[in-house]
């Protein structure tokens, strides 16, 4: 069932430009879900479904169409032949009665013949990805199959960083270069690790305090507050946990030359990553560097190997680079570097096709 009610959601939907927004809404089992696709030049668009309380459905469409731009993004730096979505189903994520919820969710995946796939997102597991499964085959991140993208994330994050490295220092190696990481869950442990190896110093700080445990005992890190991080001296900064962490607030108290880590949208707003070029702080933009989580994603969905997707997420090493050569060439902070090399490769991409219709 369309919604067509509320004249706000026409009017958000008149200031993006996504190729097609699904609204809908099933009686039986209270579900209100909008699937946003922003693009599908490059191929399907893919984004995960997001179950979330939102304060009205003017709120869960932002998120919506703000999150699948950012996929269609993510993608296409990534060189994965994928579009970007996003879905959001509009409710209380600790209900227990999932499976009609999900199922519906399925059918209206369903619907869009293919062109939207799913995943699992904030407020949605794997086994509710199973129910969806059951009414529609464009679904992944099954039990079973790709397995926790955590290794693969950190791994391209770890390349990112000594891309940035490379282009702040002249040299890519990280050995006694001190990294003051923001978050030590799956994929900051996995990032020390890599980190430690090669003889870097680290700093951490997580609101969980077994996790900063267990990464001084296993990379003999030094731990510090949650809100000291920002003000350490340091090489690098490597937020990988909250978004908005380079901030009004944050940014005054930073002592390093960069910032590179594994945490979505990290810039508060756009003009954040303005400050950074300002102060000569070397970002690396967090959708181009924290790729491996998608590229873990589409592994499963072509059924690569573990070693074919970590290569593919090593080769994010190269893609920094690339933007920070843009940003140079354009005289652009690199977060607008990121975006006009997304643009670049969906551009090039309509242009072969549209020779050839």
């Amino acid at each position: 069932m369309t919604d067509s009610r509320s004249p706000g959601l026409f009017t958000s939907l008149g200031e993006h430009s996504h190729e097609q927004v699904s609204f809908f809404y099933e009686p039986s089992t209270g579900y209100r879900g909008i699937i946003a696709i922003h693009d599908t030049t490059l191929g399907p668009a893919l984004g995960g479904t997001r179950f979330w309380n939102y304060t009205s459905d003017q709120a869960a469409l932002t998120d919506a169409l703000r999150l699948s731009r950012g996929m269609t993004y993510k993608a296409a730096v990534a060189g994965l032949n994928l579009g970007g979505g996003k879905s959001v189903i509009i409710g209380d994520n600790k209900t227990t009665k999932r499976e009609p919820l999900f199922r519906v969710h399925g059918r209206h995946v369903e619907s869009l013949g293919g062109r939207y796939i799913t995943a699992e997102d904030v407020g949605t597991s794997t086994a509710d990805m199973e129910f969806i499964r059951t009414e529609t085959t464009h679904v992944t991140g099954l039990l079973g199959k790709s397995g926790d993208p955590s290794p693969v994330t950190a791994y391209g994050t770890y390349r990112g960083m000594k891309a940035a490295a490379k282009h702040r220092w002249g040299s890519d190696s990280l050995s006694g270069k001190t990294v003051a990481l923001q978050g030590c869950g799956h994929v900051g442990y996995y990032l020390c690790k890599h980190l430690h190896e090669e003889g870097a110093k680290l700093i951490v700080t997580d609101i969980d305090a077994q996790r900063v445990k267990t990464v001084t005992q296993d990379f003999g890190a030094t731990a510090v507050g949650t809100d000291e991080i920002f003000g350490q001296k340091a090489d690098i900064f490597a937020p990988c946990a909250l978004g908005a962490v380079i901030n009004d607030e944050t940014i005054p108290k930073f002592k390093v030359a960069i910032v590179a880590g594994a945490a979505n949208n990290v810039l508060a707003e756009d003009r954040h990553g303005d400050e950074l070029e300002r102060r000569g702080i070397v970002y690396a933009p967090d959708y181009v560097i924290n790729g491996g989580g998608l590229i873990n994603v589409n592994a499963e969905l072509h059924d690569w190997s573990l070693e074919r997707a970590r290569a593919k997420a090593g080769e994010i090493y190269d893609t920094i680079l690339r933007v920070f050569e843009i940003a140079g060439e354009e005289k652009i902070p690199s977060y607008k570097a990121a975006d006009r090399l997304a643009e670049q490769r969906i551009a090039a991409v309509a242009k072969v096709r549209q020779n050839f219709v």
